[in-house]
């Protein structure tokens, strides 16, 4: 069972500029209603480390991050599953502002966040007022559907070599200088958490990997060397 919050957060400081134009969902709105939409929320700093929803809590409000990185997990028997990092701009806690119902998943502050917290009530006020909202809405939602089901057939049809690469491949960006890099790169323990694992299984998969002149690993990055090679080896399981 999830650990509750340790402490509430504490409310951001003012010097932070906070707004919701970062968020891309409210991007083709006039800078008025944007204006409209950060006095209708409740802005909240978060430690690195804090619980900001714990799994099936109740609430309906939805939390956009303005700073910081937060993570979706999903912890049983006392084992974490990692599902996604929401970075600044992206937001959480939407599927129970729509369905009313309890918390699908838990979410913890990676490092130290600023987050505008929304009532339900004023997300549906945008969605039925702003067609963008509502586009980028049923957008994200399917997007989460596209991953749950790409998830669910990794996990009932790939090994750990063939999910690992799968989420170096999903965790990478291309730098530019043209190389492909996971950066900062996840702990072992991290990795695990993502596909299902133990820990034991992604270090020897990842010394299998660079041996083999798939990757390269630094202190600062996970570096992939032939990322069209590992792109298709698993187009061809899909």
């Amino acid at each position: 069972m999830l650990e509750t919050a340790h402490k509430a957060p504490s409310l951001a400081s003012r010097t932070d500029n906070r707004t919701l134009a970062k968020a891309p969902m409210f991007s083709a709105l006039p800078p008025e209603d944007i204006r409209a939409l950060d006095a209708r929320c409740l802005w909240r700093r978060v430690g690195g480390g804090e619980w900001v929803i714990d799994y099936q809590a109740e609430g309906e409000d939805v939390y956009f991050v303005f700073s910081g990185l937060a993570r979706v997990v999903i912890v049983s028997s006392g084992r974490e599953m990692i599902l996604r990092d929401i970075r600044e701009g992206e937001y959480f806690g939407h599927y129970s502002a729509i369905d009313g119902k309890a918390r699908s998943a838990a979410i913890v502050a990676v490092t130290d966040c600023v987050v505008a917290r929304m009532s339900a009530a004023v997300l549906w006020e945008a969605i039925h007022r702003h067609p963008s909202v509502r586009e980028s809405v049923l957008k994200d939602l399917v997007a989460d559907i596209r991953t749950a089901n790409q998830r669910a057939h990794e996990q009932a049809n790939f090994d750990v070599r063939k999910r690992l690469c799968a989420e170096l491949i999903r965790l990478s960006r291309a730098t530019a200088e043209g190389r492909v890099v996971v950066s900062p790169p996840p702990t072992h323990a991290e990795f695990a958490a993502r596909i299902s694992t133990h820990r034991e299984a992604v270090t020897k998969t990842l010394s299998v990997l660079e041996r083999e002149g798939m990757i390269l690993r630094t202190p600062s990055a996970i570096v992939l060397l032939d990322a069209a090679r590992l792109r298709r080896a698993l187009a061809a399981d899909s």
